[in-house]
């Protein structure tokens, strides 16, 4: 655990309270912590989530022009910002189905590239594949349904920390493990309230 990841951890934490609040400077910080985490990730050997860190920083772009109005004119609100919403229901088994798909695609291209691994410090080789692809989809997906505002991207985000926090105990950092525990919490909260909150 060096500086730079608590400097990562503690752009997170402004970042999730953000987001549970879904206020303006969710995606400002979204873009910071995407670099951050790019950088931890590559450094630790998980690569998916590397990549998709990459993936979130295009999106958290997105993400701004969809909830500033600027792109999918509708359901904006009289601040300029758009409404949290419900997913529509046709698209639930369409998610379901690509978070499967996504899940052992990368789950199996990172075994068959032999990427994901990490050393102890005993010598011994742990192999991070599954849970670096599993989590990888669902972030993928999770970021989708956050850029349009759906109180349900909460729950991809519900079953990608607890993948999270073991991965970073495993490759021993152990900021950031604590940073996605307390994300797990505000995930319950977050979706508690954004639901109260939607229109539909």
């Amino acid at each position: 655990m060096d500086i730079f990841e608590i400097i990562g951890a503690t752009i997170g934490l402004f970042y999730i309270i953000s987001e549970y609040r879904a206020d303006r400077w969710f995606w400002p910080l979204s873009l910071l912590m995407s670099a951050f985490y790019a950088v931890i990730d590559f450094t630790s050997g998980i690569y998916a989530n590397g990549a998709i860190c990459v993936y979130n920083f295009v999106m958290s772009i997105y993400g701004i022009l969809v909830w500033r109005g600027i792109i999918q004119k509708r359901r904006v609100d009289n601040g300029g910002e758009r409404h949290i919403s419900s997913c529509p229901k046709q698209y639930w088994w369409q998610i379901i189905l690509l978070i499967v798909l996504l899940s052992a695609v990368l789950t199996w291209l990172l075994g068959y590239l032999n990427q994901s691994t990490y050393t102890l410090p005993s010598g011994r080789i742990i192999h991070l594949s599954v849970l670096d692809g599993v989590s990888s989809a669902l972030t993928l997906v999770g970021m989708l349904m956050l850029a349009h505002k759906w109180w349900q991207q909460w729950f991809c985000w519900m079953l990608v920390e607890p993948l999270m926090i073991t991965i970073f105990i495993l490759t021993g950092n152990y900021a950031s493990a604590v940073l996605y525990a307390v994300f797990e919490v505000f995930c319950i909260l977050g979706a508690i309230k954004w639901k109260k909150e939607s229109i539909s």
